[in-house]
C-alpha cells in the first residue's frame, strides 16, 4: 500500500513536467516518536545539536500515522538540508501541511549552507511565508521581505483544519520563486532579494515557531530538480498580479491570451473576456471584495488560479 501510496504522488507532483529528479521524499513513518535531528541527516537543529527542534508525532497525519510537528515552542525550528545544494536551474519542495484553526505556521528559504555541528548561520531569502501572522486571521497567509508581518509583498489563502499541498518552485538563475496551493498559484515571482543576504546555493528550508501560537504539522515531503531549463519552464508560464487586486487584474504572458473566464466562490461566471493579445489587463471595478478564481485560456491549454479583490 505504502509503495502504491508513493508511485501516485511522485507521479502527481509537478504536473507541469513528466520528466523529475527527485531528490528526497519523508512520510516520517519510519522514525520513532520525538526529536527528528537526532534521527535523519538532512532535518537539523538550528543549534546544530542532535535532539534539538521539532518532532516525529502521531498526533495528525496526512498519510501513514505520523509527521512532524513544529509547536508553538521557540525552539521547535527545524532545518531540511537541500543535500545537493544547488546553484542554477530549477528546484521544488512539495510538501502536505496541517495548520488547527486559529493557529499560525511559517517557513522560509536559506540561502547559504552552514558547516555541520555549529549554530545554523541564517542566510534567509525569498522573504518569510507567514501562515495566519498575528494569530487572529486565520486562513490568511502572507509572503514579507521584511523582518516581520507588519507589511507584506504578496497574499494567499489557505484551508484551516486539514491537510493541503504547498508547492514551492524556485528558478536559481533568476532568483525568483513561485508558490501553488493545492495546485494553485498564489505566490508569483517573488525575488529572492532579503537585505544584504547574497545567493550562495539553496541550501535548506526553515521551518520556524515563529510565535507561541504556531501549530503546524508536516508530511509527505518531496524535494527535487525538473529536468527542463528555465527557458523550457517558462515559455507557457504567466503571472496574475497583484494579489489582491484592486481595480485591475494584470495578466503577464509571453503569448496571446485566447481566453480570461473569472468565477465567484459559489462557481458562478462573473466575468468573460477574450484579450486575444499579450500580457491583458482585466477590469475589475465592477466586482465585490471576495475571494475569485481566474481560468486563462492560452491555446489547448487552461490554467487556474485564486486571488482576492478589494475594492
Amino acid at each position: 500500500m505504502w509503495k502504491k501510496y508513493l508511485l501516485a504522488l511522485l507521479l502527481g507532483v509537478l504536473s507541469f513536467s513528466s520528466y523529475a529528479q527527485f531528490e528526497l521524499f519523508d512520510d516520517f513513518e519510519f522514525y520513532n516518536l520525538g526529536p527528528i535531528s537526532s534521527q535523519a541527516s538532512y532535518w537539523r537543529s538550528s543549534s546544530g545539536i542532535d535532539g534539538d527542534g521539532a518532532s516525529v508525532v502521531n498526533l495528525e497525519a496526512n498519510s501513514g500515522s505520523q509527521s512532524l510537528y513544529i509547536s508553538g515552542n521557540e525552539f521547535d525550528e527545524i532545518l531540511l538540508l537541500v543535500l545537493s545544494t544547488p546553484t542554477f536551474g530549477v528546484y521544488t519542495m512539495d510538501f502536505f501541511t496541517y495548520i488547527p484553526a486559529g493557529k499560525s505556521g511559517y517557513f522560509n528559504m536559506q540561502a547559504a549552507l552552514t558547516p555541520d555541528g555549529m549554530p545554523w548561520n541564517q542566510a534567509l531569502m525569498g522573504g518569510h511565508v507567514f501562515f495566519n501572522c498575528d494569530g487572529a486571521s486565520g486562513g490568511l497567509g502572507m509572503v514579507s521581505g521584511e523582518m516581520d508581518c507588519s507589511a507584506f509583498d504578496q497574499s494567499f489563502i489557505y484551508p484551516e483544519d486539514q491537510w493541503f499541498r504547498i508547492t514551492c518552485i524556485y528558478d536559481l538563475d533568476n532568483q525568483v520563486w513561485d508558490m501553488f496551493i493545492d495546485e494553485i498559484q498564489f505566490v508569483f515571482d517573488q525575488p529572492f532579494a532579503f537585505g544584504s543576504q547574497v545567493f550562495v546555493e539553496l541550501a535548506a528550508f526553515d521551518f520556524y515557531s515563529v510565535t507561541a501560537n504556531n501549530e503546524m504539522y508536516i508530511d509527505d515531503v518531496v524535494l527535487g530538480s525538473p529536468q527542463i531549463g528555465v527557458q523550457d519552464f517558462t515559455i507557457n508560464k504567466f503571472s496574475v498580479y497583484p494579489n489582491p487586486v484592486k481595480d485591475v487584474l494584470n495578466i503577464k504572458s509571453s503569448t496571446v491570451i485566447d481566453n480570461v473566464v473569472i468565477y465567484d466562490f459559489l462557481g458562478r461566471v462573473v466575468l468573460h473576456q477574450n484579450p486575444g493579445t499579450i500580457s491583458p489587463t482585466i477590469n475589475m471595478t465592477n466586482l465585490a471584495s471576495g475571494s475569485y478564481l481566474v481560468k486563462v485560456t492560452i491555446g489547448d491549454s487552461s490554467k487556474q488560479l485564486r486571488f482576492l479583490n478589494k475594492i
